[in-house]
């Protein structure tokens, strides 16, 4: 072999015949395969297949069983934690932890000069000079604006931040390390769609190596080149991206006779819909796009024949026309106007997107269609059989914690024999006596799960979904994609998941700047649409300085606004940082709880008295976390909204 063709093992990362336990269980055996300087790779799997225990071998966290597993000496290694951080530092400073070279040339630098070392100083100046140090001030700025803060946040202290925008700064704090391999496990879980697509634009430009975890395959198809997956206890490297592996799996899938025609009702089911949509397709460029979409799944349907989850939405007992409208209708939070003037009617078939900027009222304009925000201003007119289903985050946490996912759908349908009510859960993923355990312990894609087994259940009319794909893994997603085309009653969603909003929305509506208007283009245009924002929000940040701007009577009538801004901000501030305490509090004890109830031992009969008093107390914080949840949105929204002009005004970065 000529010498410029020889592979320098030492140079990559490298699985031979490697094989890894958790506990008792197996997970994968006799994996051999290699990932190059470079590479991207998704790793993909079932919940449970050994994808984050494959993360914590490459980190030095376990060990292999078998086989071994190298990575080269030199490099350095960013992964994304998954624990969050609380600390009274402000929030550029938690980031910049994550350049550890960069940290340790300060401390050494601060030594010296308080040393008197003059030459050593010196020296250490050249080498920050050298990593670019001296702006990595404001490269930690990119970034955390870049995953969704507001210019001047950087610098308030990380405690003061809700669970799911410190993860975001534990994701900034892994892109600001100057890393070689880099391995983040569903780096989308807590982003909305505007923060996916600048995380998309960052890592396809990364140099290094990644290896990432995502449910998300709109994401992985647009950063990966290869794709590592975990099936059966082994573990399997495709060339190519989601989609590519998927085809290739679908075709060798297909020729499973019997698991295909297991199948072959949900794809006849997808086809009659793309037949039905193609006879009233429009010219509309969205239209078209979702057209192309759904004939591409009847060419990958076979990939997810063996899919654990199997479920459909039964046809709607009354179906009124209008279900529900909105008239000029405004609403916000404590009397303060988020969305005003809204025009909005809702009739069965109705398959509707929601887009626009984080915080711009996107769950405000569906919890005012639930009905759970008031009307202050307008009318909001429902049908007389409308019946809603609403999915939301914080559902997930209004299951009843004693009782199995059995319990909460006989009470439901007390009238439903009890094995067609367990023949229906385990279309969900609870098959057999996981149709029995208590929801207590369960994972936050089992509540997910449960949840939409609740929603399918009660047969409503319009659907309003707020980021339902949160928690699922890529087969449920699948799965749950092809039920909702074929629901017939309307249905509302918004969702960081692209595939979930091509695949099912034939409509879209942008919500920005207090108003919602159609968006006239298709997905794939939004994120040019967001360049073009955040374009003129920088261009009128650099002519906001113009002379005309700073008239006397403008000065005044600035100073004036602002006197009476921060008059209304700060008794919000500071009820914001109360319940920003309690939360922590209260997440603190609820850890707690949930660990002392995934203990085997406590389901024990000599321990019934204190898994009640663990359940009771555990349904008390689940209820008060809700209620403090609730009231810390609303105070944001408030706060945010109050904090500058509507999203759609260009503003000063």
């Amino acid at each position: 072999m000529p010498e410029a063709q020889l592979i320098n093992w030492e140079a990559m990362l490298r699985f031979q015949q490697l094989s890894l336990r958790r506990g008792s269980k197996l997970l994968f055996s006799e994996a051999s395969f290699a990932v190059h300087p470079g590479q991207r790779v998704g790793v993909t799997g079932a919940n449970g297949s050994g994808k984050s225990s494959l993360f914590a071998l490459i980190l030095d966290q376990i060990h292999g069983d078998g086989g071994s597993f190298s990575l080269p000496k030199d490099w350095v290694v960013a992964h994304l934690a998954q624990e969050t951080p609380s600390d009274s530092r402000p929030a550029i400073e938690l980031v910049l932890d994550g350049d550890r070279e960069l940290r340790e040339t300060e401390r050494q630098l601060a030594a010296s000069e308080q040393a008197g070392q003059g030459s050593l100083v010196a020296e250490l100046h050249a080498k920050l000079d050298a990593m670019d140090g001296y702006r990595a001030r404001a490269r930690a700025a990119r970034l955390i604006h870049g995953l969704g803060f507001q210019p001047g946040e950087e610098q308030q202290p990380v405690e003061q931040f809700s669970g799911g925008w410190r993860m975001r700064l534990n994701l900034a704090r892994a892109l600001m390390c100057r890393s070689d391999l880099l391995l983040l496990d569903e780096p989308t879980n807590h982003l909305d769609l505007d923060a996916v697509i600048w995380l998309e634009a960052w890592l396809r430009e990364y140099a290094g190596t990644l290896l990432l975890i995502s449910h998300d395959r709109d994401f992985l198809d647009a950063v990966t080149s290869h794709i590592a997956h975990i099936e059966g206890g082994r573990v399997t490297l495709y060339t190519g991206n989601y989609s590519a592996f998927e085809q290739i799996r679908a075709e060798r899938l297909a020729n499973q006779q019997a698991d295909y025609l297991r199948q072959q009702r949900e794809i006849a089911h997808v086809r009659s819909y793309v037949d039905r949509f193609r006879a009233k397709a429009t010219k509309a460029r969205q239209a078209q796009s979702r057209l192309k979409a759904l004939e591409r799944m009847e060419l990958i349907a076979p990939a997810h024949v063996d899919s654990p989850f199997h479920f459909e939405f039964r046809e709607p007992e009354k179906r009124p026309n209008p279900l529900l409208r909105l008239e000029n209708a405004t609403t916000g939070y404590s009397g303060t106007r988020v969305l005003n003037n809204v025009n909005l009617s809702l009739s069965p078939g109705d398959r509707i997107g929601l887009l626009g900027p984080n915080g711009a009222g996107k769950s405000t304009l569906i919890k005012l269609i639930a009905g759970v925000l008031p009307i202050l201003g307008g009318t909001r007119e429902i049908a007389q059989e409308l019946r809603i289903g609403y999915f939301a985050q914080h559902q997930l946490d209004q299951l009843r914690p004693e009782q199995s996912p059995l319990d909460h759908l006989a009470r439901l349908a007390p009238s439903t024999r009890e094995q067609e009510l367990r023949n229906f859960l385990g279309g969900f993923g609870f098959p057999g006596e996981q149709a029995d355990r208590q929801v207590a312990p369960f994972s936050g894609g089992e509540k997910a799960r449960l949840i939409l087994a609740v929603l399918v259940l009660q047969r409503p009319n319009l659907l309003l979904l707020d980021e339902p794909t949160n928690h699922l893994d890529l087969e449920m997603r699948h799965t749950l994609s092809l039920a909702l085309q074929g629901f017939e009653g309307a249905m509302i969603v918004v969702s960081h998941d692209r595939h979930l909003l091509r695949t099912t929305t034939d409509q879209l509506l942008l919500v920005t700047g207090g108003g919602v208007d159609e968006f006239t283009e298709d997905l794939d245009s939004y994120p040019r649409w967001l360049a073009e924002q955040r374009k003129e929000a920088r261009e009128v940040g650099q002519y906001s300085g113009e002379p005309q701007a700073h008239s006397a009577l403008a000065k005044k009538s600035r100073k004036r606004e602002e006197a009476e801004q921060r008059r209304q901000l700060q008794p919000l501030r500071a009820r914001l940082g109360k319940l920003e305490k309690e939360l922590e509090s209260l997440q603190g004890r609820q850890a707690k709880l949930e660990l002392a109830l995934a203990q085997s031992e406590i389901y024990d009969d000599a321990s019934k008295v204190r898994l009640k008093t663990l359940l009771l107390e555990k349904a008390d914080i689940d209820r008060r976390l809700d209620e403090a949840e609730e009231s810390w949105i609303e105070t944001s929204e408030k706060l945010e909204y109050l904090n500058g002009p509507p999203a759609s005004f260009p503003v000063k970065p």
